[in-house]
């Protein structure tokens, strides 16, 4: 499912016309984004919590070349899968 999959359905479950549709998805999208950004954290019960990890730098190579790089210290989005959802895709 890709998003907008997932705007046609909650259109036809809700009964939204798809621009609403649109606007609540991207409503939701755009408050994951700030919340993250702000350091914050975003839980779902039976689903899953996202939070920022930061990664200090380091040294790495590149596969092409061989040549040692610098790579800077960074923060990326992590993904923790909620004990009920692995329970119902396990069967």
């Amino acid at each position: 499912m890709n998003k907008s999959d997932l705007i046609e359905a909650l259109a036809k479950k809700e009964n939204l016309t798809e621009k609403q549709a649109v606007d609540v998805v991207n409503l939701m999208f755009k408050g994951f984004v700030n919340e993250l950004k702000a350091g914050g954290g975003i839980e779902i019960r039976g689903f899953g919590s996202f939070s920022v990890r930061d990664y200090e730098a380091y040294k790495g190579r590149n596969p092409k070349t061989g040549k040692v790089v610098q790579v800077k210290t960074k923060r990326l989005p992590f993904f923790k899968v909620g004990r009920e959802l692995k329970k119902r895709v396990d069967g």
